[in-house]
């Protein structure tokens, strides 16, 4: 089974609220799921939004047997560079040059073993698309991580 995720997170710096949004197509069917978090970053969001999406597959089919390729399509630089770099940061012990752990390290590490034992691959889209008469899943997914930012600062 083949299937598509398009994930977004979102950040207001200064309150350090975030938002972050999927959309996983999963044969006919369209799912979209969504959250917050307190006191976080917008980098944490966007992994986030990709590990809350693949627990969403697991829990569906803990056999993990009928993924045969799992396609996450990201904005995040971030995020779709992960699969390149996965192999220098567990190099140096997801250090930094300084000896400090590197920013978000327990999401690094959950994502960097999601790609070790799922067959994910990651593409890149660019982000903040203009508007056109096709859905445009990446301007949604952002939208909707926007939206739940925007429902906990605007309280």
């Amino acid at each position: 089974m083949q299937i598509q995720i398009y994930t977004d997170g979102s950040c207001h710096t200064q309150q350090r609220v975030g938002g972050w949004a999927a959309i996983i197509f999963l044969e006919e069917e369209k799912i979209e799921l969504k959250g917050f978090v307190i006191n976080t970053t917008h980098n944490a969001m966007e992994i986030l939004a990709v590990l809350k999406a693949l627990d969403f597959l697991e829990k569906k089919d803990t056999s993990h047997n009928n993924f045969t390729k799992i396609e996450i399509v990201s904005d995040s630089q971030y995020v779709v560079r992960i699969l390149e770099r996965k192999e220098k940061l567990k190099a140096n012990n997801f250090l930094t040059k300084k000896n400090n752990p590197i920013r978000n390290v327990d999401l690094v590490k959950e994502l960097i073993n999601r790609i070790e034992t799922l067959p994910l691959i990651f593409t890149k889209i660019k982000a903040h698309q203009k508007k056109t008469d096709q859905i445009n899943y990446n301007r949604v997914v952002d939208q909707l991580a926007r939206n739940e930012v925007r429902k906990i600062t605007q309280k």
